[in-house]
């Protein structure tokens, strides 16, 4: 049998429910995993051992009383800018290293109503900008097939903590690519939801129009069960969908006979390695040996989709971060009596490199005599991004391509130049500006290091990707392949 650490989610609750094991026992596991490699991969910014023990224990009387859900008594890590109840939520910055929320994030509190375990905290680029979990204020994550390399970000700590075996399952969220970027260079499966299928209340915004929250996992199957429990309106949040909860395990049928998958020219991108090329490539003739019709489609907007986030991300970062000036909460200068000199100390101290780049670049676009030249025109190019899917959804069922262009790199490569840093999201980047549902699923090896396909539907048709996803899944072995740490 598989080490208790090495379960799946629907693993772990076939043998909760059928009383094999007991939630203390998986947590305890996870926790001594935690020990045995945490040292090197780094993936957590708080651990929460004590709180998570204790809702082992009232996840097992749950169990014992019949009234579990899937997720109930398996431990999870929850990237550290979600809102936790009495848990520190630093967003890698020291802007917030000691902020304590006083509620739960609406996704957050879902899973704990599903009686989910809290394992803690994961590591992340600071305020969510970055590709490399290099920009965390406190340390970087490193990539659990190669310590040396990147895991990829922002979610870097939530792809790492999954793919060492530290926990079940996690929640990332993803603004230009940060669940399926990290989850493709570390082997694992990673979801982008469509705009408003998950609440964003309590998730600390970076840009409030692009970010959404999805799931890290395992494998298709666990994905599926863990956007069950997250996604459903809620009135807190204003971009929230009117959409009623359903289950997704249900798409998991296997059969893809029929469907039309698109292959967008554009995002098989010049820079692009080869290795990777050719496991997507790989992966797009399985597709077709599964019954899928594949054809090719253009989407010839894709080009100006970085220009354009570039814009919009960092408009939204400088407007959502101008909270940070020392009176209301987070770290505030105090050396001086001078309340402007306050304020710059405070952003000059508190944030790190590349936020200070964003809101420079954002505040330059939104300011007067650049506002049309830049940010108005960003925003007509994303309608134009936006009808170029419609057009091509019209077509195809959903489109396939890689998830990043290349595998994880050193660390250190990228960080001094972010103009190649910003160009790993390249094929990431279009699905936010669009707000469409993306996942990215494990599909083959390149210099030894995983590769991700990446799936991408119209609004709302998470079940169509999963269903793609799983049946590619079940017919190859990736989804298996574990990291020898």
């Amino acid at each position: 049998m598989a080490e208790l650490w090495q379960l799946t989610i629907h693993e772990a609750h076939q043998s909760l429910v059928q009383r094999e094991i007991s939630s203390v026992d998986l947590t305890r596991a996870c926790l001594d995993r935690i020990g045995q490699v945490e040292d090197r991969v780094k993936s957590f910014v708080t651990i929460t051992e004590i709180v998570a023990l204790q809702q082992a224990e009232a996840a097992d009387q749950r169990i014992a009383n019949g009234d579990s859900t899937a997720l109930t008594g398996i431990p999870v890590q929850i990237k550290d800018l979600m809102s936790t109840k009495g848990i520190r939520t630093t967003c890698a910055s020291r802007m917030l290293e000691n902020y304590v929320p006083v509620y739960d994030a609406t996704a957050v509190s879902k899973l704990l109503d599903a009686g989910a375990v809290l394992l803690g905290k994961g590591n992340m680029d600071e305020f969510g900008m970055g590709s490399s979990c290099e920009n965390s204020a406190f340390f970087p994550t490193s990539n659990p097939w190669d310590l040396a390399r990147v895991p990829g970000g922002s979610s870097g700590g939530a792809a790492a903590s999954v793919a060492s075996g530290e926990v079940a399952y996690a929640l990332g969220s993803d603004t230009g690519g940060s669940i399926r970027q990290p989850s493709s260079l570390c082997g694992v499966v990673g979801l982008k939801p469509t705009y408003g299928l998950v609440s964003r209340y309590g998730l600390v915004a970076y840009a409030s129009s692009l970010d959404q929250i999805g799931p890290i996992t395992q494998d298709v199957t666990d994905c599926a069960q863990v956007l069950n429990a997250i996604t459903g309106h809620d009135p807190k949040d204003s971009t929230s969908l009117p959409q009623q909860p359903r289950d997704y395990t249900q798409a998991l049928t296997g059969d893809i006979k029929g469907l039309r998958l698109g292959v967008p020219a554009e995002y098989f991108v010049e820079g692009m390695q080869d290795g990777v090329r050719d496991a997507v490539q790989k992966a797009i003739g399985d597709l077709e040996s599964l019954g899928a019709t594949v054809v090719p489609v253009s989407l010839p907007t894709t080009k100006y989709a970085l220009a354009c986030y570039y814009i919009i991300a960092p408009s939204e970062c400088s407007a959502n971060l101008a909270r940070y000036d020392g009176v209301k909460y987070g770290y505030s200068y105090q050396d001086t009596d001078n309340m402007l000199e306050a304020m710059e100390q405070t952003r000059q101290h508190g944030f790190g490199m590349e936020v200070k780049r964003r809101i420079m670049l954002g505040t330059y676009a939104l300011s007067t005599g650049y506002y049309d030249a830049y940010y108005l025109k960003a925003q007509q190019v994303r309608t134009l991004i936006r009808e170029d899917f419609a057009r091509v959804f019209q077509e195809v069922d959903a489109l396939v391509t890689p998830t990043s262009p290349v595998v994880a790199f050193p660390q250190g490569e990228k960080i001094n130049d972010p103009v190649q840093m910003y160009l790993i999201d390249v094929c990431t980047l279009p699905i936010n500006i669009a707000g469409l549902p993306a996942i990215s699923v494990p599909c083959g090896f390149s210099q030894g290091l995983p590769v991700g396909m990446q799936l991408i539907g119209p609004h709302l048709s998470e079940e169509a990707l999963l269903r793609v996803a799983h049946a590619y899944e079940q017919s190859t072995e990736w989804h298996k392949a574990r990291p020898e740490l």
